[in-house]
């Protein structure tokens, strides 16, 4: 059965950027082999990103482009279901870490993020 492994908002901007010595062997290995996905909330916050002048590429040519070079999907898990989940995330206040765990939650997959707070609180964070 092929994994699904989920990769948070920075893993997919340093993917997109070609800064792939900023990830592990471990993780190139998930990116190369298992399903990747994002929640949909990825792609929000990477236009918020665009739209900040963070990151100087819209959110959706980011996603598209993935989708084309690694074969990067984006979740369609049920919005209310994700929301139900998210609900439960109570250790942050940040709208897209919410989300964006919750998807993975649901059907216990792993996200892989260097994100202490994430990984603190959500047991199947991968960062190596």
């Amino acid at each position: 059965m092929e994994t699904l492994t989920y990769l948070d908002t920075h893993v997919v901007v340093w993917v997109y950027a070609g800064l792939l010595d900023r990830l592990s062997d471990a993780v190139m290995e998930r990116i190369e082999c298992d399903r990747i996905v994002i929640s949909p909330m990825v792609e929000l916050e990477l236009q918020y990103l665009f739209e900040t002048g963070r990151v100087g590429i819209p959110g959706k040519i980011v996603v598209s482009e993935l989708g084309e070079r690694i074969g990067l999907g984006v979740c369609s898990k049920p919005f209310l279901k994700i929301i139900a989940c998210a609900l439960q995330q109570n250790w942050t206040r940040d709208p897209f870490d919410r989300i964006i765990v919750a998807h993975a939650a649901l059907d216990d997959s792993v996200l892989v993020s260097r994100d202490r707070a994430i990984a603190d609180n959500y047991s199947r964070t991968f960062w190596q």
